[in-house]
């Protein structure tokens, strides 16, 4: 049985296109970048307990321990949600109520959990191995000449 984390991880990265080889222990996603690059994502807590209102996404050295950090906050991301009863709107977070954990009030959209999968994907493609691209070969001096050679001739 899944917990709550679990399953919004799994919403945003479960299918394996953002991080390799997913594993969901706990309240946390620990999957691979590549290399000897590992990553951990789960959601945390900010000024109030309980509450967790952003996604921290910690890039590992497999031996050396961590790379980099980055804190997606949802309401930087997602704004503040228009909702009955708070007139300058709600930041969107979930919390636990006593292990009960649920999202408060709002409830993201697919086009929110796809914003959020979009900016730990293109934070995450930075340390991902790059396949190098195939480059043109550089003209040697003897085919440029023989090019302007040949428009001289003309």
């Amino acid at each position: 049985m899944s917990n709550f984390f679990e399953q919004e991880l799994r919403k945003l990265f479960g299918d394996g296109k953002i991080i390799e080889s997913p594993q969901f222990v706990g309240r946390a996603c620990l999957g691979t970048l590549g290399g000897d690059l590992r990553v951990r994502a789960q959601f945390i807590t900010g000024m109030v307990a309980n509450q967790y209102n952003a996604l921290k996404i910690v890039v590992l050295n497999r031996t050396d321990g961590p790379v980099d950090t980055m804190v997606v906050k949802l309401k930087d991301l997602w704004g503040t949600k228009a909702v009955p009863g708070y007139p300058n709107g709600l930041s969107p977070h979930f919390w636990d109520d006593g292990g009960k954990v649920q999202w408060y009030i709002f409830r993201p959209t697919d086009a929110d959990y796809q914003t959020l999968r979009r900016v730990a994907g293109d934070y995450l493609d930075v340390f991902r191995e790059r396949v190098p691209e195939r480059t043109q070969p550089t003209p040697t001096r003897s085919s440029r000449n023989s090019g302007r050679k040949a428009a001289i001739e003309r």
